[in-house]
């Protein structure tokens, strides 16, 4: 496998990380019956990845930053470095035994996303990408679908859940787009969902209230696979309003007009 050496350290935390997760996920399935249920359980391996992850990166390049899912930020030595992870990515998903969640690597450089990897262990389906070099998954060369009319795309997006205050907007944007496409999915791993778009399996994406980590990785991803990324709301800032849109170039205006409701 091509790359640069960020990358291919990148590459094996993930592998390593991943390789736990997949362990633990056949106990989380066993513990589905379980009185106690699998919660305590899945928090645990969700740190331990984490910690797997911040020891490969940080022993590798001891001076980069680093900001984690589960809270932890450390400044490096070199302020124009930082990797950012979600070291479990579909964490409900996961707890329920359902097989699609990721471990998501991102690094960023004087505030631009560089590089991206993307693990699905359950699939083994490894994306990933530098800026101005493409994208992959495993040995395969990714690029955002072809399609031209929205009635025959499908897009994904996130649901809001636990009385969240974006769902009244959420379901404003299916009202608007489910009569326009072919259909909305909703599998519960935001990174997988960028991945996916990449790959021409969903000709679209967007989604509120996510964090860095939740995104990092899958938008250079994208945009290494052709697709236009855009911040979801007009003149806004991804990362810090934790809000995206994205899609192939067909459909982007078409899409971004229904979603934004202009």
């Amino acid at each position: 496998m091509l790359g640069s050496a960020n990358l291919n350290v990148m590459i094996k935390a993930a592998r390593k990380a991943g390789r736990g997760l997949l362990k633990d996920f056949t106990e989380v399935e066993n513990l589905q019956v379980s009185a106690k249920g699998p919660g305590d359980f899945v928090s645990r391996a969700d740190r331990r990845a984490e910690e797997v992850i911040r020891e490969e990166l940080l022993t590798a390049r001891p001076t980069y930053g680093f900001l984690g899912e589960e809270g932890t930020e450390i400044a490096g030595t070199d302020p124009t470095r930082r990797w950012i992870v979600d070291p479990l990515d579909g964490t409900t998903n996961f707890l329920h035994g359902l097989p699609h969640w990721a471990v998501s690597i991102a690094l960023e450089h004087k505030g631009q996303i560089v590089a991206g990897v993307i693990f699905d262990p359950v699939k083994d389906e490894l994306f990933w990408a530098e800026k101005g070099e493409g994208a992959w998954v495993n040995e395969s060369r990714l690029r955002v679908s072809g399609r031209h009319k929205m009635i025959e795309c499908i897009f994904a997006t996130g649901l809001p859940f636990g009385g969240r205050a974006d769902l009244p907007e959420t379901i404003h944007d299916l009202g608007r787009l489910l009569p326009a496409c072919a259909g909305v999915r909703r599998f519960g791993a935001a990174s997988l969902d960028l991945a996916y778009v990449a790959a021409g399996r969903y000709d679209g994406f967007w989604e509120r209230g996510l964090k860095s980590w939740d995104m990092a990785a899958g938008l250079v991803i994208v945009r290494e696979a052709g697709g236009f990324v855009e911040p979801l709301r007009n003149g806004g800032d991804i990362m810090a309003d934790g809000a995206v849109i994205c899609a192939n170039e067909p459909v982007f205006a078409q899409f971004a007009k229904v979603i934004r409701g202009a």
